[in-house]
């Protein structure tokens, strides 16, 4: 029991494993006929990656073998070499190069980090480790960058935001639990730009829509729309789905004001990528017409829903869309006609770039469902 307690703080004293300083201890005190009987895969620990470690002199990988020193060494795959080099004191040399050269890449635990320890991370700095006649003969090829290796937290995040998108259809209040457990810890007014958080936001407002409050889809989608325009760039198709969901979400909550900016702006990035004509294009067109209506426009509105109506059955002839695009444009003409409105027969002028509510609309009238409420799923927009 003393034994295993002297153990127990040299390990924590060195920031080790005690089953390993154990497995040590049980090693050294071995009878030698005991060591040499035991197989090599009992009586070593692996420091260096499978394929990390070559030979100068036939330059082929070697492999794991049985050391009459430490009991893990390395040999050539061809017998080049007389005996096994010693394992640890080849960790060792390494674990010393990452450490004078890449300390930040080693989590630290307050202890200063054993170089053999430190050789457990040497793939994700060294491409190559050439080793010469000796083990402290060694020569390293270190790499352009280094390999991030996946947070634990972030492939925990991953699976969920994985989970939730397959549950969107069949079961969204279980998948906007997901997504809000995936997102915690993440401020969206303050979070840098991250592929994940952006990912679950996006996925998460578009939820929101679909079961409120309204609040949550605005924020959510306000910071997957900066995260994605800030990664990817502002015309890429996950900006443009994020950018989507944001002004559907203004739209929904009231805020046409903002909303008819927006939309403006999805007009014009869709307009530059798929083209002028181009069915989604022309669907957000459409949707900014029934924002000027909701503004208090309704000639403006009238004008732009007529002609993009024309462009979409010259474009896109058979198009459901079309026909949905009509239906709003006659629930227009006759809401200005309860409202006794005398229009202009005369074509307005350009729509101006800000827009000011001339007249309240209806609360009792409800808000028409535009063409593109439903946005197409995040894995869908990529």
């Amino acid at each position: 029991m003393k034994a295993y307690g002297a153990v127990t703080t040299v390990a924590r004293q060195m920031g080790l494993d005690p089953r390993l300083v154990q497995k040590w201890v049980n090693k050294a005190t071995a009878p030698v006929t005991l060591r040499r009987g035991k197989p090599a895969t009992e009586s070593r620990e692996a420091y260096l990656s499978p394929g990390l470690l070559h030979c100068r002199f036939c330059q082929q990988p070697m492999a794991h073998a049985e050391s009459h020193d430490s009991g893990q060494g390395y040999q050539c795959q061809n017998g080049c070499r007389p005996r096994p080099l010693d394992g640890v004191a080849i960790a060792e040399t390494v674990g010393r190069a990452i450490l004078a050269r890449a300390p930040r890449l080693i989590q630290s635990t307050g202890t200063p980090t054993p170089p053999h320890l430190a050789a457990v991370h040497a793939h994700r700095v060294v491409a190559r480790v050439t080793v010469g006649a000796t083990s402290s003969d060694v020569t390293l090829t270190w790499r352009a960058t280094p390999v991030v290796e996946p947070d634990r937290l972030d492939t925990e995040r991953a699976q969920r935001v994985a989970t939730a998108r397959n549950l969107a259809v069949s079961d969204p209040l279980r998948a906007r639990h997901l997504l809000y457990a995936s997102l915690t810890g993440v401020d969206p007014a303050t979070a840098p730009a991250h592929p994940l958080h952006a990912e679950a936001a996006i996925l998460l407002a578009e939820l929101q829509l679909r079961l409120g409050p309204l609040t949550d889809a605005i924020t959510w989608a306000t910071y997957a729309h900066h995260s994605t325009a800030h990664l990817y760039g502002p015309t890429r198709q996950r900006s443009l789905h994020a950018l989507h969901i944001l002004a559907a979400a203004h739209r929904r909550a009231g805020h046409h004001q903002r909303g008819y900016r927006l939309y403006r702006q999805l007009a014009e990035h869709l307009a530059a990528t798929a083209g002028p004509h181009a069915s989604r294009t022309l669907a957000a067109h459409a949707t900014i017409a029934l924002v000027l209506h909701a503004l208090g426009h309704c000639q403006a509105a009238r004008t732009l829903l007529a002609e993009t109506i024309t462009t979409h059955r010259r474009e896109h002839p058979g198009h459901p869309a079309t026909a949905r695009m009509t239906q709003h444009l006659t629930r227009i003409w006759r809401d200005c006609a309860a409202q006794g409105h005398q229009h202009q027969d005369a074509r307005p002028p350009a729509i101006p770039p800000e827009v000011k509510p001339i007249e309240q609309p209806d609360p009792a009238a409800g808000r028409p469902r535009s063409f593109d409420d439903a946005p197409p799923s995040a894995s869908r927009a990529r």
